[in-house]
């Protein structure tokens, strides 16, 4: 077990197995009630999230609900990472519900997520909830209010999507700014979905900036246990690469190629679909196929590290070291009292 001096549970020489249980325990009565605590595993991408939830899913007669923002989408296998038809040996929820740039939400999310525990829960299963989407994480699990027009036909969302449209993004951050500095400090101007999602809050009389800052102290909706995997940083990139590499081999501009015969241009161009944008502009001759790998490589090895600032930050995460890609390694660390 490695010793995460980020959280209380990282070393299993003094797990605190009482405190894990009270840090881990929904508030009274739970907003979902079930039998059995929700089965997280959170990392970064390319930790080896999948494989362990699977295993565990395994172990415990269980079903595995994905928390990724791009799994959701079909057609999206080879660069999501998702797992294959062929190797799922558990149920698999949350992969291909819809359709590349269809709208969704972490609101949408935590209806779906929630109505998932409660149908394995009933069936008596254990629910374990895979991803590094640490929004949808925490929409799933936690007391997380979304507001009322975060899912769909949002009239400031597509107002300030047309202003996106006129000024770029550069102008749309530098309005934010001008009207919450504060917000506008913490978010990239490329980041544009979170730039609206910050007007958005505006429009409520809230700040993005005092609402983030929030997200560490909220409680549990549901009982709930953490599992963290814990990556060096430079196994992790070069583990990052050779699966960069890996999804070319098994076909990824095919499948990109695939997708924009079907229409899905502008879904599969978004921000945050790494590895396709990048393959359309090798596709329309922007930049070359080697040059749009490389950039794959370096926008993973930033999202990656991304994922590990989120996750850090929450204290009620059981941390256990991923270095291997070993799934017997990885579950010899994982205390049992949790898996009961």
């Amino acid at each position: 077990m490695t010793n995460d001096p980020a959280s209380p549970f990282g070393c299993s020489d003094s797990f605190d197995f009482e405190a894990f249980c009270k840090a881990s325990s929904a508030i009274e009565p739970p907003l979902v009630a079930l039998q059995h605590p929700v089965l997280c595993v959170v990392g970064p991408t390319a930790s080896g999230k999948t494989a362990l939830a699977q295993a565990l899913a395994e172990e415990l007669r269980g079903e595995v609900i994905s928390a990724d923002s791009m799994q959701i989408y079909r057609g999206m296998d080879i660069g999501t990472g998702k797992i294959y038809p062929q190797d799922r040996t558990v149920p698999y929820h949350g992969l291909d519900i819809c359709d590349p740039g269809e709208p969704y939400s972490a609101a949408l999310f935590q209806g779906y997520a929630r109505s998932i525990f409660a149908q394995v829960d009933k069936k008596g299963s254990r629910s374990v909830l895979c991803g590094g989407t640490g929004l949808y994480v925490k929409a799933a699990i936690d007391c997380f209010d979304f507001p009322k027009g975060e899912q769909c036909e949002n009239p400031v969302r597509n107002h300030y999507t047309q202003v996106l449209d006129t000024l770029g993004n550069l102008g749309l951050w530098n309005l934010l700014h001008e009207q919450d500095p504060a917000s506008a400090e913490i978010i990239h101007p490329n980041n544009t979905r979170r730039v609206i999602r910050a007007f958005e809050l505006l429009d409520q009389g809230k700040s993005y900036a005092k609402v983030h800052a929030q997200l560490a102290h909220i409680p549990l909706a549901l009982p709930a246990f953490q599992i963290g995997l814990q990556v060096d940083p430079a196994i992790l990139n070069a583990r990052i690469d050779a699966r960069v590499d890996a999804m070319v081999e098994e076909g990824l501009i095919d499948e990109v190629k695939a997708l924009l015969n079907q229409g899905f241009r502008e879904g599969i161009c978004a921000p945050q679909a790494i590895g396709y944008k990048e393959i359309v502009a090798a596709l329309e001759g922007e930049i070359t196929l080697d040059q749009a790998i490389e950039q794959i490589k370096i926008a993973s090895h930033r999202y990656a590290k991304r994922q590990r600032t989120w996750f850090k930050k929450d204290k009620r995460i059981y941390w256990i070291s991923a270095d291997s890609p070993n799934v017997e390694q990885m579950l010899s660390q994982i205390d049992k009292r949790l898996l009961q």
